[in-house]
């Protein structure tokens, strides 16, 4: 008799009675009899056992099942099949590794040769086993049950588990295409991606298997479908599940792209959609789409269609409301542009909308504009050396070329027309005979010849029908009353005239090609300038990954040449002082990368363009640039590259090769970084740069200066002093520059730096200068400057050289007395030194006495009779003081920058001359002289504090200059003060905060960059926003609205704590008491509607409601007021709250219409109409006329609701009205 196996839903489904033949377990074995058993065969039994008691059982038991199972009957085999890799899977066995590491324990192995196995067996036809050739739909059930559950492990897309994934993906193929598992695949991709993280990118991979390499299409169709069906409640409740929906979709974009194409429409209405991450995995798709399908010349008109409306639904969502969605987009569009597939024609209008977004709020989406913008630049089609001021003029000459091609065209003289009644007239009795002859009939003998005739030659028969029927046509033409220029468009052409003709028409073409060509690339290159403007002030971002970015795009538009791109790698250049490591590393990179890898064949060729490249850093280029270049340490790498350089270098500052005089400056300066190598070739830098010609070029000799200084300044500091005697010729070449020096401008930069090294390098400095001063006795303004520097360097020789040397040899003195000790003078000095650490006095009496002694040097001998720079202070006074006596501009400019030279000297000198100097700062008609008096003051306040504490209100007054470079001194330099903490912010501040709206962007951006790093310290500016907004809103200062709300808003922007804004909300009320007119009223209120109202600000706005509410009638006060209800009404919790507190606002003010109220916020802020019952008396009190007026509102303007709510609620807000009432009442009788 014969058995049926049928898969059974459970396993206990084995042990029931079923149908007639049908399989069924009658014994269950015990754990005794297992080995047995199986040793013998494989009953039911021991099966139903073996799925009850896994875990219990021994590994060999479990390796004889799996053996068994495999050379058993299909259907119960592929039933234990499953069951078993189930169970090995989720057991503690399979997950653990034993001791031997041998058998199953390596169970990923042994999955993979069950699951080949498996695969091996279906692709074989197994219908037959079956009747009717049906395989059993609980059969494929089985096996696709088993396999998702495989899937359900979360190192499934782990990279060790990549054979058995793929095994899994394979079996389920088969069982698709073979079994009809379609329709179930689809719903269970769809489910378990809705509950696994991990499978994203498993069924991504999966569908674009079975779609390619199984042939099963319909699978993205069906998966596509019930993803774009699903709604956008759906998603927003399924959370995890739209993630995961995102993810696939953006990975089987990556795989399969040409598949998605026929079911994209299903998925563009999630664009619509409140899910941004399935905008962006649509986005992602549509981009793949347009890189790998929709790209190149060969599309036809549906698929140029199609690339067009994707294009543009990508450039619809660079504006989308979510930022993760516009930074998508972006790295969407800069994937399109890497690859090439943008067309040219949507060039201009993507970049124009990636340099818009790099004012985006989200820094996600500037960074990826950035990158964007640097893709096109290293992608274009057009040239990036040309400005657009230099495809200015070549576009208009082309231009003016097109349009007299085309006028020369149309100006041709006309051929002479002939009126076709007139032609016809000409023509017509010939014509007449011609056509009678050929369509009348003729006799029979006559026809038969003829066709005898057409017969014999029907070559000459063919012409005379085209004759006839050209013939016939000009007759109907010239019968119809057409112009002679439709005749001759239909009448065969000319070949030679056709030729002319295409012949202008393809130059025509070609040069309007060439104008539209010139115009795309002028537009790019307007495109290019303004984001390379607006990604250089994004150097200085806070943000440290924004300023990585805009450093790589910085290096990227030098690379490829692009015009005015050495803007932003100079501006760079201050950032290799950055504290944040990643920013100064980049910097550094970024420099290294462009200079430091020069292009040639030799070593010789590759100094060049080094150099070349470093010369151009260098022109015109600051000590701040100069600096910040030696910390980069250009010629600290290859040897054999660093001395090609230096003798390139050599070469040009000697003259050996010609070069310009820029080029020799900078070769100097670039030695200057090379100091061992400069220090020894001192003779050769004098006799070039400061020898017989150094009236040609001070610029050079100022260069050559300034190298010296550095190269000497490096080894004072690493070793004892380096001096050189006064006779040394580097001394003699100065002293005679200096006074062959007969233009102040050329030579006044040249003399500082000369006195400089002077102090740096001479024995008796001093003396030195005393030479210099007498050698210029010819030239008064020369000679005043010349004692300023004197005097200023000679303060800094005491107070560092001297200090150093003093400390450098009472170490030695120390050292050595230490050595001469014995050891119980050892031990009694430590034990004082102890002591004294103790105490903090460990060298301070020795320091001080150093100080003291240099202090009193500076307060008693430099100014003494006998020193020469006595004799010059009362005149530099004399000058100073008498700007009507002595008004030459750069004697003025010469005296006041050495008279505040000068009083670094002592304080005794700074208290003379202090009043004298801020009169000049106000008075003095030269700009110049006011901008370098902020500049001495600055460093007089550093030194001198307490003198200058007093005269703090007159340098902020400088910010309201009415010259722009002397505000932006001003600026600068109390910046500096007050972030050194030099001097203390107070109210004066608000000068500064006017300077946000000056006219000059470069100064509103310093006043911006001073709130930025004031905003950083602690209650900073939430301690001065009080004392601003009175000082702004004063009368007598006249600042517009506009003008104060504009400040506002950007100071406003730095309170961000819950504790600040309540306590300014309580500060601006209590400032309304003493506020005294309208207009500061208005702005107080303005004030407190740019706070980020939370719930204890707006508690303590209410508490307040005494200070302003007699200020209500005024609009200005009212409206902002009301803003603050509007704004606050969106949180759930201050609803009942901001209800109550606009039961009090919404009485218009006087002289406001209804409307006007309305028009400001929401329907429930309009004003109730007033009833028709008449007034009732009011209450009026002799005394406290004040209180009287506020009281009248209050009496007046009883609560009435003006929509249904509870009477418990309403009889609380009548019982406080009255409750109220009858308080004010009391108060007036008492």
């Amino acid at each position: 008799m014969s058995w049926d196996f049928f898969v059974p839903v459970c396993v206990g489904d084995l042990v029931k009675t079923g149908g007639i033949n049908q399989y069924v377990v009658q014994d269950v074995v015990s754990p005794k009899q297992l080995p047995s058993q199986l040793s013998i065969s494989f009953p039911t039994g021991v099966f139903i056992f073996i799925f009850r008691h896994f875990n219990s059982l021994e590994l060999g038991v479990k390796e004889d099942t799996l053996e068994l199972l495999v050379q058993g009957e299909i259907s119960l085999n592929i039933y234990g099949f499953m069951h078993l890799i189930i169970m090995f899977e989720y057991s503690e066995f399979g997950s653990k590794k034993g001791k031997s590491g041998e058998g199953l324990l390596q169970w990923d192995s042994e999955r993979e040769k069950v699951l080949q196995a498996l695969v091996q067996l279906l692709q074989l036809d197994i219908r037959s086993l079956w009747s009717l050739s049906l395989v059993e739909e609980e059969f494929v059930s089985c096996v696709t049950c088993c396999c998702y559950k495989l899937l359900e492990n979360p190192t499934i897309s782990h990279v060790k588990s990549k054979p058995s994934r793929d095994c899994i993906i394979h079996l389920l193929g088969v069982l698709i295409k073979k079994y009809n598992h379609l329709l179930g695949a689809s719903v269970k991709v769809i489910q378990l991606l809705q509950h696994f993280e991990q499978l994203p990118s498993v069924f991504a991979q999966a569908v674009s298997v079975w779609s390619t390499e199984y042939g099963v299409r319909a699978i993205i169709g069906e998966v596509i479908r019930e993803i774009g069906q699903k709604s956008s409640e759906e998603l927003s409740r399924e959370g995890s599940g739209v993630k995961a929906f995102s993810s696939f979709l953006s990975e089987l974009g990556t795989l399969a792209p040409e598949l998605m194409i026929p079911n994209i429409s299903v998925l563009i209405s999630h664009l619509e959609g409140e899910s941004h991450t399935m905008r962006v995995a649509v986005c992602e798709v549509l981009g793949e789409i347009l890189v790998r399908v929709l790209c190149g010349d060969g599309l036809d008109e549906s698929g140029k269609a199609d690339r067009d409306h994707f294009f543009d639904i990508l450039q619809e969502h660079l504006h989308d409301t979510h930022s993760h969605v516009r930074a998508r987009v972006l790295q969407v569009f800069t994937r399109i542009v890497n690859s090439k597939a943008l067309p040219l024609c949507r060039y201009s209008e993507v970049m124009k909308l990636a340099v818009g977004r790099l004012m985006d709020k989200s820094i996600h989406a500037v960074k990826s504009a950035i990158q964007l913008l640097a893709a096109f630049i290293a992608h274009n089609p057009y040239s990036c050396k040309l400005s657009s001021a230099d495809l200015k003029k070549p576009l208009e000459k082309e231009t003016a070329k097109l349009k007299e091609m085309k006028e020369n065209r149309e100006g041709k003289p006309p051929v002479a027309v002939i009126k076709a009644s007139e032609l016809w007239a000409a023509m017509e009795p010939e014509l007449l005979v011609t056509v009678r002859t050929a369509l009348e009939p003729t006799s029979e003998t006559e026809e038969e010849q003829h066709e005898d005739e057409e017969d014999r030659d029907v070559e000459e028969e063919k012409p005379a029908e085209d004759d006839r029927a050209t013939a016939v046509k000009i007759a109907q033409f010239l019968r119809s009353d057409e112009d002679a220029s439709e005749l001759s468009q239909n009448l065969p052409p000319t070949p030679q005239k056709e030729g002319e003709k295409e012949g202008e028409d393809g130059e025509l073409k070609k040069q309007e090609m060439l104008v539209q060509y010139l115009k795309d690339t002028e537009t790019f290159a307007l495109q290019v300038e303004r984001a390379i403007s607006v990604i250089n002030t994004m150097l200085y971002w806070k943000t440290a990954s924004v300023v990585q970015e805009s450093v790589q795009f910085c290096v990227t538009v030098c690379e490829f040449s692009v015009a005015n791109s050495i803007s932003g790698v100079r501006k760079m250049l201050p950032l290799v002082w950055s504290t944040d490591a990643a920013i100064k590393d980049a910097v550094v990179q970024a420099y290294r990368r462009l200079y430091l890898n020069p292009q040639g064949e030799t070593v010789r060729m590759k100094a060049q363009t080094l150099v070349d490249s470093l010369s151009e850093l260098m022109v015109d280029a600051s000590l701040g640039t100069i600096q910040c270049l030696e910390e980069i340490e250009f010629f600290a790498s290859d040897s054999n590259l660093q001395s090609a350089v230096i003798q390139v270098l050599w070469e040009r500052f000697t003259g050996k090769r010609e070069t310009s005089v820029l080029n020799k400056r900078a070769a100097v300066l670039l030695l200057g970084m090379a100091r061992e190598v400069v220090l020894s070739n001192l003779d050769t830098l004098c006799s070039v740069a400061l020898g017989e010609k150094v009236t040609e070029d001070f610029l050079l000799a100022r260069d050559t200066v300034i190298t010296i200084c550095s190269i000497t300044d490096h080894v004072r500091v690493r070793g004892p002093p380096f001096r050189l005697p006064q006779d040394h010729q580097l001394f003699t070449c100065l002293t005679q520059a200096v006074a062959e020096g007969k233009q102040p401008k050329m030579s006044s930069c040249f003399m500082e730096q000369a006195v400089r090294l002077i102090y740096f390098l001479a024995e008796s400095p001093d003396q030195l200068c005393s030479r210099l001063e007498q050698g210029l006795s010819c030239c008064v303004c020369l000679l005043l400057a010349l004692c300023g520097c004197v005097a200023f360097w000679q303060v800094s020789h005491l107070e560092r050289s001297v200090s150093a040397e003093l400390r450098r040899r009472r170490g030695e003195t120390e050292e050595r007395e230490e050595k001469e000790k014995g050891p119980a003078s050892k031990s009694k000095v430590a034990s004082e030194s102890a002591m004294e650490e103790e105490l903090g006095l460990i060298g301070a009496s020795a320091e001080d006495t150093e100080a003291e002694l240099i202090r009193k040097i500076c307060e008693t001998e430099l100014l003494a009779e006998e020193n020469l720079l006595s004799a010059f202070l009362p005149l530099l006074v004399k000058v100073c003081s008498s700007p009507g006596h002595y008004s030459h501009p750069q004697l003025t400019t010469a005296s006041c920058l050495a008279l505040s030279q000068y009083m670094m000297i002592s304080p005794s000198v700074c208290e003379e001359n202090i009043r004298l100097m801020f009169t000049v700062l106000e008075r003095s008609t030269f700009s110049v002289v006011r901008a370098n008096a902020i500049i001495a003051l600055g460093d007089l306040t550093v030194r001198f504090p307490n003198i200058l504490e007093p005269w703090t209100q007159n340098l902020y007054s400088r910010l309201s200059d009415e010259v722009p470079s002397v505000r932006q001194t001003a600026v600068t330099v109390l910046t500096q003060l007050v972030l050194k903490d030099v001097l203390k912010v107070k109210g004066q501040v608000s000068e500064v905060a006017v300077l946000l709206i000056d006219p000059k962007p470069h100064i509103s951006s310093l006043a911006l960059n001073f709130f930025n790093e004031l905003a950083a310290k602690d209650n900073a500016i939430y301690n001065l926003l009080p004392d601003i907004i009175s000082r702004l809103s004063d009368p007598e200062r006249g600042m517009s609205s506009e003008d104060f709300n504009t400040i506002m808003k950007q100071l406003f922007s730095y309170i961000t704590k819950e504790r600040q804004t309540e306590s300014l909300v309580e500060k601006l009320c209590q400032r309304f008491r003493t506020a005294k007119t309208e207009r500061q009223w208005c702005d107080l209120a303005m004030s407190l509607s740019l706070l980020s109202m939370c719930e204890r600000g707006f508690k303590r706005l209410q508490e307040c409601w005494e200070c302003y509410s007699d200020k209500l009638t005024e609009p200005g006060v009212y409206q902002p007021l009301l803003s603050i209800t509007a704004k606050l009404r969106r949180g759930a919790k201050l609803q009942f709250k901001v209800f109550e507190l606009n039961r009090f606002l919404r009485t218009p003010p006087a002289g406001q219409s209804k409307s006007s109220v309305s028009s400001h916020g929401d329907e429930s802020f309009v004003t109730p109409q007033k009833s028709r019952r008449p007034k009732k008396p009011m209450i009026t009190f002799s005394s406290d006329e004040e209180e009287d007026e506020e009281g009248k509102s209050r009496l007046v303007h009883l609560y009435v609701p003006k929509q249904a709510m509870p009477l418990r609620v309403y009889f609380i807000f009548v019982i406080k009205d009255f409750a109220y009432m009858y308080l004010r009442f009391n108060k007036f009788n008492m």
